[in-house]
């Protein structure tokens, strides 16, 4: 198995980060731009995509702030893997961007960085924020 790579990306987004925070951290906010369905039974969210799904813990979360989950593998069993988002605010200018931090193989990363930004204009054509 090869080994991932954690890397770090940041957009900006014009939007107040306790709104922002309703669609990283909630089921239906997720659902909303992420995956196709997000259902959440306790800490334990689940990713729909067309035919594939994938389980992830929440394992750490701050209102307003960011939202961290760890992939679950297929015995429901944590990896080694996570993603987190954060919402960063400039305190003089107040722009805000979200912060997304995931692992991908190294030969994937482009690929996944393009995702990523994909999952991200979604979120801002949500949002209203284009």
């Amino acid at each position: 198995m090869e080994v991932k790579v954690k890397y770090e990306l940041e957009f900006p987004i014009h939007v107040s980060p306790s709104l922002l925070y309703q669609y990283i951290s909630t089921p239906s906010g997720l659902s909303e731009w992420f995956a196709d369905n997000v259902n959440s039974r306790g800490e334990i969210f689940t990713f729909i995509w067309d035919d594939s799904e994938e389980k992830a813990k929440l394992i750490s979360k701050r209102s307003g702030e960011r939202v961290k989950f760890r992939w679950l593998d297929e015995d429901g069993n944590d990896s080694d893997y996570f993603f987190e988002m954060r919402i960063m605010e400039d305190d003089i200018t107040k722009d805000v961007s979200i912060v997304v931090i995931d692992f991908a193989e190294e030969d994937e990363m482009d690929e996944a960085a393009l995702l990523w930004e994909n999952q991200i204009s979604d979120l801002k054509h949500v949002l209203g924020s284009v």
